[in-house]
Protein backbone atom coordinates (compact mmCIF):
# COMPACT_ATOMS: atom_id res chain seq x y z
CA UNK A 1 0.00 0.00 0.00
CA UNK A 2 1.68 3.68 -1.15
CA UNK A 3 1.54 5.44 2.04
CA UNK A 4 -0.66 8.68 2.24
CA UNK A 5 0.18 11.88 3.35
CA UNK A 6 -2.07 12.80 6.34
CA UNK A 7 -3.69 15.44 7.70
CA UNK A 8 -2.12 16.53 10.70
CA UNK A 9 -4.02 18.87 13.45
CA UNK A 10 -1.35 20.53 15.60
CA UNK A 11 -1.74 21.15 19.70
CA UNK A 12 -3.40 24.65 18.89
CA UNK A 13 -5.70 23.21 16.01
CA UNK A 14 -7.66 20.77 18.37
CA UNK A 15 -9.45 20.91 22.00
CA UNK A 16 -7.49 17.40 22.85
CA UNK A 17 -6.27 18.35 26.48
CA UNK A 18 -3.93 15.73 28.48
CA UNK A 19 -5.95 16.08 31.07
CA UNK A 20 -8.93 14.32 29.51
CA UNK A 21 -6.75 11.37 29.37
CA UNK A 22 -6.75 9.16 31.69
CA UNK A 23 -3.53 9.12 34.25
CA UNK A 24 -2.77 5.36 33.57
CA UNK A 25 -2.73 5.71 30.08
CA UNK A 26 -0.26 8.71 29.99
CA UNK A 27 2.15 7.13 31.39
CA UNK A 28 2.11 4.41 29.39
CA UNK A 29 2.22 6.83 26.07
CA UNK A 30 4.96 8.45 27.76
CA UNK A 31 7.14 5.03 28.83
CA UNK A 32 6.84 4.09 25.00
CA UNK A 33 7.37 7.24 23.22
CA UNK A 34 10.77 7.70 25.65
CA UNK A 35 12.03 3.90 24.81
CA UNK A 36 12.18 5.26 20.88
CA UNK A 37 8.56 4.08 19.88
CA UNK A 38 5.14 5.55 17.89
CA UNK A 39 2.50 5.88 21.23
CA UNK A 40 -0.96 6.99 19.88
CA UNK A 41 -4.04 7.16 21.51
CA UNK A 42 -6.21 5.85 18.96
CA UNK A 43 -9.84 4.92 18.08
CA UNK A 44 -13.38 6.14 19.46
CA UNK A 45 -11.16 7.81 22.73
CA UNK A 46 -10.03 10.27 19.77
CA UNK A 47 -13.11 10.64 18.22
CA UNK A 48 -14.86 11.42 21.96
CA UNK A 49 -12.20 14.04 22.35
CA UNK A 50 -12.70 16.18 19.58
CA UNK A 51 -16.57 15.66 19.88
CA UNK A 52 -16.15 16.86 23.58
CA UNK A 53 -17.17 13.23 25.11
CA UNK A 54 -15.60 11.38 27.78
CA UNK A 55 -14.28 8.51 26.69
CA UNK A 56 -15.28 4.89 27.95
CA UNK A 57 -12.00 3.45 27.19
CA UNK A 58 -8.25 4.86 26.18
CA UNK A 59 -6.84 2.46 23.81
CA UNK A 60 -2.90 2.98 22.25
CA UNK A 61 -1.72 1.87 18.97
CA UNK A 62 2.39 1.61 19.04
CA UNK A 63 5.08 0.11 16.45
CA UNK A 64 6.17 -1.61 19.12
CA UNK A 65 5.68 -5.71 18.76
CA UNK A 66 4.09 -6.86 21.92
CA UNK A 67 6.99 -8.79 23.06
CA UNK A 68 8.76 -5.66 22.68
CA UNK A 69 5.53 -4.07 24.96
CA UNK A 70 5.99 -6.31 27.36
CA UNK A 71 9.52 -5.96 28.10
CA UNK A 72 8.78 -2.23 29.26
CA UNK A 73 6.30 -3.02 31.58
CA UNK A 74 5.96 -5.48 34.40
CA UNK A 75 2.61 -5.27 34.59
CA UNK A 76 2.25 -6.01 30.91
CA UNK A 77 0.31 -9.42 29.84
CA UNK A 78 -0.02 -10.40 26.18
CA UNK A 79 -3.07 -11.89 25.57
CA UNK A 80 -5.07 -13.21 22.33
CA UNK A 81 -3.78 -16.15 20.11
CA UNK A 82 -5.03 -14.71 17.18
CA UNK A 83 -4.67 -11.13 17.57
CA UNK A 84 -2.01 -10.45 19.61
CA UNK A 85 -2.06 -7.95 21.87
CA UNK A 86 -0.75 -6.32 25.01
CA UNK A 87 -2.76 -5.47 28.12
CA UNK A 88 -1.28 -3.35 30.75
CA UNK A 89 -2.87 -3.81 34.08
CA UNK A 90 -3.28 -1.37 37.16
CA UNK A 91 -4.88 -0.71 40.60
CA UNK A 92 -8.73 -1.67 40.33
CA UNK A 93 -8.88 -3.74 37.88
CA UNK A 94 -7.70 -1.02 35.04
CA UNK A 95 -6.47 -2.67 31.83
CA UNK A 96 -4.92 -0.50 29.32
CA UNK A 97 -4.84 -2.15 25.80
CA UNK A 98 -1.41 -1.23 23.77
CA UNK A 99 -2.14 -2.71 19.91
CA UNK A 100 0.82 -3.00 17.73
CA UNK A 101 0.15 -1.45 14.25
CA UNK A 102 -1.28 -3.86 11.71
CA UNK A 103 -1.05 -4.26 7.68
CA UNK A 104 -3.47 -6.42 5.05
CA UNK A 105 -0.73 -9.02 3.99
CA UNK A 106 0.48 -9.39 0.35
CA UNK A 107 -1.18 -12.42 -0.86
CA UNK A 108 2.14 -13.73 -1.51
CA UNK A 109 2.57 -13.54 1.31
CA UNK A 110 -0.02 -15.65 2.65
CA UNK A 111 0.58 -19.55 4.50
CA UNK A 112 0.01 -22.38 1.89
CA UNK A 113 -2.93 -23.62 4.27
CA UNK A 114 -6.01 -21.85 4.18
CA UNK A 115 -7.00 -22.39 7.50
CA UNK A 116 -4.00 -20.91 8.83
CA UNK A 117 -4.69 -17.45 7.00
CA UNK A 118 -7.05 -15.86 9.44
CA UNK A 119 -4.56 -15.98 12.21
CA UNK A 120 -1.87 -14.90 9.86
CA UNK A 121 -3.45 -11.95 8.88
CA UNK A 122 -4.49 -10.79 12.08
CA UNK A 123 -0.85 -10.47 12.93
CA UNK A 124 1.11 -8.71 10.39
CA UNK A 125 2.41 -6.16 11.58
CA UNK A 126 3.18 -2.36 9.55
CA UNK A 127 2.75 1.25 9.55
CA UNK A 128 0.26 3.90 11.43
CA UNK A 129 -1.24 4.77 7.93
CA UNK A 130 -1.62 0.85 7.13
CA UNK A 131 -3.27 0.10 10.50
CA UNK A 132 -5.63 3.62 9.97
CA UNK A 133 -6.72 1.95 6.63
CA UNK A 134 -7.78 -1.60 8.22
CA UNK A 135 -10.11 -0.28 10.91
CA UNK A 136 -13.99 0.34 9.93
CA UNK A 137 -15.42 3.96 10.21
CA UNK A 138 -12.92 7.03 9.39
CA UNK A 139 -13.98 8.71 12.71
CA UNK A 140 -12.43 5.81 14.53
CA UNK A 141 -8.97 5.74 12.87
CA UNK A 142 -7.81 8.96 14.10
CA UNK A 143 -4.68 8.86 16.05
CA UNK A 144 -3.53 10.82 18.64
CA UNK A 145 0.48 11.60 19.05
CA UNK A 146 2.03 11.69 22.54
CA UNK A 147 5.00 13.21 21.13
CA UNK A 148 3.78 16.48 19.67
CA UNK A 149 0.28 16.26 20.67
CA UNK A 150 -0.79 16.35 17.77
CA UNK A 151 -3.64 14.65 15.69
CA UNK A 152 -3.02 12.53 13.22
CA UNK A 153 -5.96 11.92 10.25
CA UNK A 154 -4.63 9.38 7.55
CA UNK A 155 -8.83 8.62 6.30
CA UNK A 156 -10.52 12.04 5.64
CA UNK A 157 -12.44 11.25 9.18
CA UNK A 158 -11.70 14.72 10.66
CA UNK A 159 -13.93 15.84 8.07
CA UNK A 160 -16.52 13.34 8.05
CA UNK A 161 -16.12 14.36 11.93
CA UNK A 162 -17.05 18.18 11.19
CA UNK A 163 -19.80 16.63 8.95
CA UNK A 164 -20.99 14.83 11.64
CA UNK A 165 -21.25 11.70 8.89
CA UNK A 166 -20.34 7.95 9.22
CA UNK A 167 -18.50 6.45 6.26
CA UNK A 168 -16.67 2.72 5.92
CA UNK A 169 -13.00 3.02 5.17
CA UNK A 170 -12.87 1.17 1.84
CA UNK A 171 -16.05 -0.68 -0.02
CA UNK A 172 -18.54 -1.14 2.35
CA UNK A 173 -19.87 -4.22 0.16
CA UNK A 174 -16.48 -5.50 1.11
CA UNK A 175 -15.73 -4.69 4.25
CA UNK A 176 -19.37 -5.88 5.35
CA UNK A 177 -18.73 -9.26 3.99
CA UNK A 178 -15.18 -9.68 5.86
CA UNK A 179 -17.15 -8.68 9.50
CA UNK A 180 -21.27 -8.69 9.01
CA UNK A 181 -21.27 -6.99 12.82
CA UNK A 182 -20.03 -3.72 10.99
CA UNK A 183 -23.24 -3.29 9.93
CA UNK A 184 -24.75 -3.36 13.53
CA UNK A 185 -21.65 -0.84 14.42
CA UNK A 186 -22.73 1.69 11.91
CA UNK A 187 -26.15 2.02 13.02
CA UNK A 188 -25.24 2.49 16.74
CA UNK A 189 -22.56 4.71 15.68
CA UNK A 190 -24.66 7.10 13.84
CA UNK A 191 -27.06 6.66 16.80
CA UNK A 192 -25.18 7.18 19.76
CA UNK A 193 -23.20 10.25 17.69
CA UNK A 194 -26.32 11.65 15.52
CA UNK A 195 -24.49 11.27 12.61
CA UNK A 196 -26.55 10.84 9.23
CA UNK A 197 -25.39 7.66 7.61
CA UNK A 198 -23.36 7.28 3.61
CA UNK A 199 -25.60 6.03 1.31
CA UNK A 200 -23.56 3.25 0.07
CA UNK A 201 -23.66 1.89 3.71
CA UNK A 202 -27.46 1.71 3.77
CA UNK A 203 -27.49 0.13 0.09
CA UNK A 204 -24.59 -2.39 1.44
CA UNK A 205 -26.70 -3.26 4.50
CA UNK A 206 -29.65 -4.36 2.33
CA UNK A 207 -27.44 -6.41 0.28
CA UNK A 208 -25.45 -8.24 2.83
CA UNK A 209 -28.44 -8.38 5.89
CA UNK A 210 -28.44 -12.10 5.88
CA UNK A 211 -24.80 -12.29 6.59
CA UNK A 212 -25.44 -10.94 10.32
CA UNK A 213 -26.92 -14.47 11.23
CA UNK A 214 -23.12 -15.92 10.59
CA UNK A 215 -21.70 -13.84 12.48
CA UNK A 216 -21.11 -14.95 16.05
CA UNK A 217 -24.11 -14.69 18.36
CA UNK A 218 -21.11 -13.91 21.03
CA UNK A 219 -20.12 -11.28 19.40
CA UNK A 220 -24.10 -9.91 18.28
CA UNK A 221 -25.15 -10.71 21.73
CA UNK A 222 -22.27 -8.14 23.13
CA UNK A 223 -22.80 -5.29 20.70
CA UNK A 224 -27.00 -5.49 21.27
CA UNK A 225 -26.61 -5.44 24.98
CA UNK A 226 -24.03 -2.55 24.35
CA UNK A 227 -27.47 -0.57 22.43
CA UNK A 228 -29.35 -1.03 26.21
CA UNK A 229 -26.33 0.63 28.30
CA UNK A 230 -25.77 2.67 25.84
CA UNK A 231 -29.69 3.71 26.29
CA UNK A 232 -30.30 3.35 22.34
CA UNK A 233 -31.38 0.15 21.82
CA UNK A 234 -34.84 1.18 20.58
CA UNK A 235 -33.66 3.54 17.89
CA UNK A 236 -31.47 1.57 16.44
CA UNK A 237 -33.90 -2.21 16.53
CA UNK A 238 -36.41 -0.10 15.02
CA UNK A 239 -33.71 1.08 11.99
CA UNK A 240 -32.95 -2.74 11.86
CA UNK A 241 -36.81 -3.46 11.50
CA UNK A 242 -36.99 -0.93 8.98
CA UNK A 243 -33.70 -2.27 6.82
CA UNK A 244 -35.08 -5.93 7.30
CA UNK A 245 -31.99 -6.46 9.37
CA UNK A 246 -33.89 -7.40 12.71
CA UNK A 247 -34.87 -11.23 12.20
CA UNK A 248 -30.95 -11.64 11.24
CA UNK A 249 -29.46 -10.37 14.22
CA UNK A 250 -31.99 -11.77 16.68
CA UNK A 251 -32.39 -15.18 15.51
CA UNK A 252 -35.45 -14.59 13.90
CA UNK A 253 -37.27 -11.85 15.94
CA UNK A 254 -39.60 -9.85 14.40
CA UNK A 255 -40.41 -6.75 16.39
CA UNK A 256 -43.57 -4.59 16.70
CA UNK A 257 -44.72 -1.57 17.03
CA UNK A 258 -45.63 -1.81 21.16
CA UNK A 259 -42.44 -3.94 21.24
CA UNK A 260 -40.24 -1.02 19.96
CA UNK A 261 -41.39 1.73 22.15
CA UNK A 262 -41.57 -0.42 25.11
CA UNK A 263 -37.47 -0.58 24.29
CA UNK A 264 -37.60 3.12 23.84
CA UNK A 265 -39.22 3.46 27.11
CA UNK A 266 -36.32 1.10 28.90
CA UNK A 267 -33.87 3.73 27.12
CA UNK A 268 -35.68 6.83 29.15
CA UNK A 269 -35.12 4.54 32.38
CA UNK A 270 -31.53 3.66 31.03
CA UNK A 271 -30.47 7.62 30.34
CA UNK A 272 -31.29 8.40 34.29
CA UNK A 273 -28.55 6.17 35.27
CA UNK A 274 -30.21 2.93 36.21
CA UNK A 275 -28.45 -0.08 34.71
CA UNK A 276 -30.40 -2.61 32.85
CA UNK A 277 -29.54 -5.97 33.48
CA UNK A 278 -29.62 -8.65 30.82
CA UNK A 279 -32.72 -10.45 31.58
CA UNK A 280 -34.79 -6.83 31.58
CA UNK A 281 -33.46 -6.42 28.43
CA UNK A 282 -34.75 -10.00 27.33
CA UNK A 283 -38.38 -9.62 28.88
CA UNK A 284 -38.85 -6.22 27.36
CA UNK A 285 -37.95 -7.85 23.80
CA UNK A 286 -40.58 -10.77 24.49
CA UNK A 287 -42.86 -8.83 26.48
CA UNK A 288 -45.21 -7.88 23.64
CA UNK A 289 -45.19 -11.33 21.82
CA UNK A 290 -45.87 -13.07 25.33
CA UNK A 291 -48.46 -11.09 26.37
CA UNK A 292 -50.16 -11.71 22.83
CA UNK A 293 -49.83 -15.04 23.14
CA UNK A 294 -51.84 -15.61 26.54
CA UNK A 295 -53.85 -12.87 26.99
CA UNK A 296 -54.98 -11.91 30.91
CA UNK A 297 -58.79 -12.52 30.10
CA UNK A 298 -58.20 -16.22 28.45
CA UNK A 299 -59.00 -18.92 30.93
CA UNK A 300 -55.09 -20.16 31.21
CA UNK A 301 -53.59 -21.39 34.27
CA UNK A 302 -50.33 -20.19 35.69
CA UNK A 303 -48.70 -23.72 34.62
CA UNK A 304 -49.60 -22.90 30.70
CA UNK A 305 -48.33 -19.71 31.38
CA UNK A 306 -45.05 -20.62 32.41
CA UNK A 307 -44.51 -23.19 29.12
CA UNK A 308 -45.37 -20.15 26.99
CA UNK A 309 -42.97 -18.03 28.59
CA UNK A 310 -40.28 -20.87 27.96
CA UNK A 311 -41.49 -21.06 24.39
CA UNK A 312 -41.01 -17.90 23.48
CA UNK A 313 -37.52 -16.78 25.55
CA UNK A 314 -35.64 -20.22 25.05
CA UNK A 315 -34.72 -20.43 21.20
CA UNK A 316 -33.24 -16.90 21.81
CA UNK A 317 -31.34 -17.73 25.09
CA UNK A 318 -30.37 -21.16 23.47
CA UNK A 319 -28.97 -19.39 20.48
CA UNK A 320 -26.69 -16.49 22.51
CA UNK A 321 -25.47 -18.73 24.85
CA UNK A 322 -27.98 -17.15 27.89
CA UNK A 323 -27.13 -18.32 31.55
CA UNK A 324 -30.07 -19.96 32.90
CA UNK A 325 -30.00 -17.87 36.19
CA UNK A 326 -30.77 -14.91 33.96
CA UNK A 327 -33.39 -17.17 31.56
CA UNK A 328 -35.15 -17.85 34.84
CA UNK A 329 -35.14 -14.16 35.98
CA UNK A 330 -36.64 -13.31 32.20
CA UNK A 331 -39.20 -15.85 32.88
CA UNK A 332 -40.11 -14.27 36.18
CA UNK A 333 -40.84 -10.87 34.90
CA UNK A 334 -43.09 -12.27 32.09
CA UNK A 335 -44.89 -14.10 34.44
CA UNK A 336 -44.90 -11.52 36.96
CA UNK A 337 -46.83 -8.97 34.51
CA UNK A 338 -49.44 -11.34 33.24
CA UNK A 339 -50.10 -11.75 36.50
CA UNK A 340 -50.18 -8.42 37.27
CA UNK A 341 -52.32 -7.06 33.92
CA UNK A 342 -55.20 -10.47 34.72
CA UNK A 343 -55.61 -8.55 38.47
CA UNK A 344 -56.12 -9.11 41.66
CA UNK A 345 -58.20 -12.08 44.17
CA UNK A 346 -56.91 -14.96 42.11
CA UNK A 347 -55.14 -17.96 44.09
CA UNK A 348 -50.85 -17.62 45.10
CA UNK A 349 -51.55 -14.01 45.81
CA UNK A 350 -50.35 -13.40 49.02
CA UNK A 351 -47.24 -14.76 47.99
CA UNK A 352 -46.13 -12.89 44.97
CA UNK A 353 -46.64 -10.01 47.19
CA UNK A 354 -44.40 -11.37 49.01
CA UNK A 355 -42.17 -12.05 46.21
CA UNK A 356 -38.16 -10.50 46.10
CA UNK A 357 -38.62 -10.35 42.51
CA UNK A 358 -42.05 -7.87 42.67
CA UNK A 359 -39.81 -4.73 42.67
CA UNK A 360 -38.62 -5.62 39.21
CA UNK A 361 -41.75 -7.25 38.13
CA UNK A 362 -43.75 -3.48 38.69
CA UNK A 363 -41.13 -1.53 36.98
CA UNK A 364 -41.35 -3.50 33.86
CA UNK A 365 -45.23 -3.39 33.88
CA UNK A 366 -44.62 0.78 34.97
CA UNK A 367 -43.04 0.90 31.43
CA UNK A 368 -45.50 -1.06 29.55
CA UNK A 369 -48.53 0.64 30.98
CA UNK A 370 -46.57 3.37 29.46
CA UNK A 371 -47.00 2.16 25.99
CA UNK A 372 -50.78 0.95 27.03
CA UNK A 373 -52.07 3.36 29.28
CA UNK A 374 -55.45 1.09 30.06
CA UNK A 375 -53.05 -1.02 32.25
CA UNK A 376 -52.05 2.38 34.50
CA UNK A 377 -55.36 1.70 36.84
CA UNK A 378 -53.92 -2.18 37.58
CA UNK A 379 -50.50 -0.50 38.05
CA UNK A 380 -51.55 1.53 40.55
CA UNK A 381 -53.90 -0.98 42.05
CA UNK A 382 -51.10 -3.23 42.33
CA UNK A 383 -48.40 -0.98 43.71
CA UNK A 384 -51.17 -0.20 46.81
CA UNK A 385 -51.40 -3.90 47.30
CA UNK A 386 -47.64 -4.18 47.75
CA UNK A 387 -47.44 -1.22 49.99
CA UNK A 388 -50.43 -2.56 52.00
CA UNK A 389 -48.42 -5.70 52.17
CA UNK A 390 -45.07 -4.56 53.33
CA UNK A 391 -46.71 -2.20 56.04
CA UNK A 392 -48.99 -5.28 57.44
CA UNK A 393 -46.28 -7.90 57.59
CA UNK A 394 -43.93 -6.14 60.54
CA UNK A 395 -46.73 -5.92 62.25
CA UNK A 396 -48.04 -9.03 62.18
CA UNK A 397 -44.69 -10.59 62.85
CA UNK A 398 -44.41 -8.44 65.79
CA UNK A 399 -47.61 -9.19 67.43
CA UNK A 400 -47.54 -13.01 66.46
CA UNK A 401 -43.67 -13.18 68.80
CA UNK A 402 -44.34 -15.00 71.19
CA UNK A 403 -42.69 -13.82 74.87
CA UNK A 404 -39.36 -15.13 75.78
CA UNK A 405 -38.66 -17.77 78.12
CA UNK A 406 -37.07 -16.86 81.15
CA UNK A 407 -34.34 -18.94 81.88
CA UNK A 408 -33.54 -19.76 85.77
CA UNK A 409 -30.20 -20.94 86.99
CA UNK A 410 -30.44 -24.57 88.49
CA UNK A 411 -28.43 -24.11 92.08
CA UNK A 412 -25.92 -26.73 92.25
CA UNK A 413 -25.98 -29.30 94.41
CA UNK A 414 -23.49 -29.79 97.57
CA UNK A 415 -21.06 -32.34 97.35
CA UNK A 416 -21.84 -35.76 97.81
CA UNK A 417 -25.52 -34.84 98.09
CA UNK A 418 -27.78 -36.66 95.61
CA UNK A 419 -31.47 -34.96 94.42
CA UNK A 420 -34.54 -36.72 96.11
Amino acid sequence: MKEKNPVILSRDQHPISRKQIDPDCLKVLYRLHRHGYKAYLVGGSVRDLLLGRQPKDFDIGTDATPSQVRKLFRNCFLVGRRFRLAHIRFSGNKIIEVATFRREPDADELPDDPDEHFHFVQNVFGTACEDAHRRDFTINALFYNIADFSVIDYVNGLEDLFNKQLRVIGDPLVRFVEDPVRMLRALEFAARLDFSLDDNILQAIHTHKALLATAAPARVREETMELFRRGIAGRVLEQCRQLGLLPHLLAGYPGTDEGIALLEKIDQRTHSGTDIPESLSIAALYLRLFMDSCPPTADINLTQVLHKANEIITPHCRYFSIAGGIRHDARELLIGCFRLARGRGFRGEKRFLQSPQLPKILELFRLWSEVRPQLAPLLQEWRQASHNHQTQSPKKARSGQRPARRRTRRKKSAPGHKPS
